[in-house]
C-alpha cells in the first residue's frame, strides 16, 4: 500500500502539524556541534562578555592615565553558533513504501522547522527529485502534501541521491551543511555511493529499526551518526537527539 492510503496521509499530516507547532513553541534550531567557536569580538557588539585578558593593555593604560576605559578599547569575546543547512534525503524505492515513506512527512516537517531559511528535501528512488530546493521557498504543509503523493516503488540509486544532495548544499552559504539521510540505504542501482558521502561535510543516517543493517555499514564507512526507528510518530524523537531540541 502506497503512502497516498487515506488513513496513512491523515497520520502523517496530523504527526507532521504537530512537529511544526511544537518546534515553532520551543524555537528549536540545528545544534551548532563541533563548528561552534569562542571568537574576540569588540565589546560594543550585541552579546559579548569582557575578555579581561584580552583587555589588559587597555585597562593598564586607563588606569595610568585616571580614566575609565572606554568600551571601544576593550575587547570582548563571543561563541558563535555556526550557520546551518540541512538536505533531507527521502528514499521513495519499493522497501521503503507504505509508513516508512509516511514517516518522511514527519521528517520534512522537523527539518523545515529546525532550518527554515536554508533546507532542501529531495525524492529518491531509480531518480532524484527535487521536491523542495534549498534556495526555494516552501511551506512545510505544502512540502509534505508533496511528499505523500508519491508511492513507494523502484530501485534505490543511493550514489545519484547523495550526488544530488551535495548539488543543493553547495547552494547554501551555511558554515555546517548536514545530509540527513532517511533510508534503509540498501544501494540496488547506480554508481558505489561512497565517493559521493566523502565529499559530503556531514551525514546524519536515519534507517527502520529491524532494517538497519546496511544503514549502519555506510555510516560507518562514512564516519555519519545513525539513528533508527519504529513508525512515524518516533521519528520526533530520534531527529530531536539527532540534530538538537
Amino acid at each position: 500500500m502506497g503512502a497516498t492510503d487515506a488513513a496513512l496521509r491523515a497520520l502523517a499530516r496530523a504527526l507532521a502539524g504537530r512537529v511544526v507547532v511544537d518546534l515553532a513553541t520551543r524555537g528549536v534550531g540545528l545544534r551548532g556541534g563541533r563548528l561552534g567557536r569562542l571568537r574576540t569580538r569588540p565589546l560594543t557588539e550585541p552579546g559579548t562578555d569582557l575578555d579581561v585578558d584580552a583587555s589588559l593593555d587597555a585597562l593598564a593604560e586607563a588606569r595610568a592615565a585616571r580614566r575609565p576605559p572606554a568600551l571601544d578599547e576593550l575587547a570582548g569575546r563571543r561563541f558563535d553558533r555556526p550557520s546551518a543547512g540541512l538536505c533531507l534525503l527521502v528514499d521513495r524505492s519499493g522497501s521503503m513504501a507504505g509508513e516508512r515513506l509516511a514517516g518522511a512527512a514527519v521528517a520534512a516537517a522537523s527539518v523545515a522547522l529546525r532550518a527554515p531559511a536554508d533546507h532542501s528535501i529531495v525524492a529518491f528512488g531509480e531518480k532524484a527529485i527535487v521536491v523542495k530546493a534549498q534556495t526555494e521557498l516552501r511551506s512545510p504543509e505544502a512540502v509534505v502534501d508533496d511528499l505523500l503523493a508519491l508511492r513507494g516503488h523502484g530501485t534505490t540509486d543511493l550514489a545519484q541521491a547523495l550526488h544530488t544532495a551535495r548539488v543543493q548544499l553547495a547552494r547554501s552559504g551555511a558554515t555546517r551543511r548536514v545530509v540527513v539521510l532517511l533510508s534503509d540505504c540498501r544501494a540496488t542501482a547506480g554508481a558505489d555511493p561512497d565517493a559521493e558521502l566523502a565529499a559530503l561535510d556531514e551525514v546524519v543516517v536515519v534507517a527502520p529499526a529491524g532494517d538497519a543493517d546496511d544503514a549502519r555499514l555506510l555510516a560507518t564507512r562514512a564516519g555519519a551518526t545513525l539513528g533508527t526507528y519504529r513508525g512515524p510518530s518516533s521519528l520526533v524523537a530520534v531527529l530531536s537527539e539527532l540534530l538538537g531540541g
